[in-house]
């Protein structure tokens, strides 16, 4: 499939997601892991029946360097996810995991040995700026909401500052896994459908530890309102709708996102991946308190500004 096909995929299916992981965080803010569990399980069911054709089909990539790329791709996922536990608003997790770009850039320098244009280093100084602001303006959020207990505003902003930690981890380990993956490629070929399978597939056993957890908000999810599904008719309860249109919109940006990796240069997948994550953190701006979305402007504004001249000027690696 060509790029530009699977850039569709990633704006249509990660666009539409936020807004279903809105609401399902909005209600229950806990429910990280049953989201990230119902995700995996989706897209591993999918790829068991139609990539690895019932278990008869083998990998073109060995076991042992999935698994790899599964540790990482797990703890991402569900680090990101817990992220929200935290005291990390919306608008900020997704402006936050914009930093992507600078994360890629810097490990590529590091792991790779690259170099780039004093253009874009200038860029990341911007995108840092952008994240800093609103990473600012969320503490101070976080401190002015919590209670007049000073106590427990140390507490509230102790936990916030953990949310930081939890996703500046994920965002390096996030970089890390796209370099793996490109260097994976260049060796074995181009295999999109069979890493999304075993990337989701081979991690299931590990939600055994967040089992309890899983079937505390799958109980919260039965006891919510009913509703009835347009069109089909059937009446569900509405948090499990909730839950089906974001795992089926995560599956259709995933997907997007591994054809990518197999076409492009893996800071050219960082920056699509970041304009991406720029429309989201709009998107969760619009949808969260008008206060956030006002001190928090300039911050969206940076990273469209960077991605915008990134895509213009880039003229070594580009998308389409």
């Amino acid at each position: 499939m060509r790029p530009a096909f699977a850039v569709g995929l990633v704006f249509a299916g990660c666009c539409s997601n936020v807004i279903f992981l809105e609401l399902l965080a909005r209600k229950h803010p806990g429910c990280g892991n049953i989201v990230t569990f119902a995700q995996f399980l989706f897209i591993a069911v999918e790829g068991f029946l139609f990539e690895a054709d019932l278990g008869r089909k083998h990998p073109a990539i060995p076991i042992r360097y999935y698994a790899i790329m599964v540790t990482m791709f797990f703890t991402v996922s569900v680090v990101n996810n817990y992220a929200l536990n935290l005291h990390i608003a919306m608008p900020l997790h997704m402006i936050f995991r914009s930093g992507s770009l600078i994360a890629n850039m810097i490990l590529g320098i590091i792991i790779l040995k690259k170099r780039y244009s004093v253009f874009k280093y200038a860029s990341i100084a911007l995108v840092s700026v952008g994240i800093f602001i609103c990473t600012f303006m969320s503490a101070k959020q976080v401190t002015s909401q919590s209670s007049s207990s000073e106590n427990d505003g140390f507490q509230a902003f102790a936990w916030w500052f953990l949310g930081i930690g939890a996703l500046t981890f994920a965002l390096l380990m996030s970089a890390r896994m796209g370099i793996f993956q490109e260097t994976l490629y260049k060796q074995f070929g181009k295999h999109a459908k069979e890493a999304l399978f075993y990337n989701h597939a081979l991690p299931l056993p590990g939600f055994i530890f967040l089992a309890s957890d899983i079937y505390d908000h799958a109980v919260l999810f039965n006891n919510s309102e009913l509703y009835q599904v347009p069109v089909v008719g059937v009446v569900v309860p509405i948090m499990w709708f909730y839950l089906l249109m974001n795992v089926i919109t995560q599956y259709v940006c995933i997907r997007g996102v591994f054809i990518l990796t197999t076409e492009c240069a893996s800071l050219t997948v960082t920056l699509v991946v970041t304009l991406r994550k720029f429309v989201r953190a709009l998107e969760a701006v619009r949808l969260t308190s008008p206060s956030f979305c006002t001190q928090t402007e300039a911050s969206p504004s940076a990273l469209g500004s960077v991605v915008g001249h990134f895509t213009t000027n880039d003229g070594k690696q580009r998308v389409f």
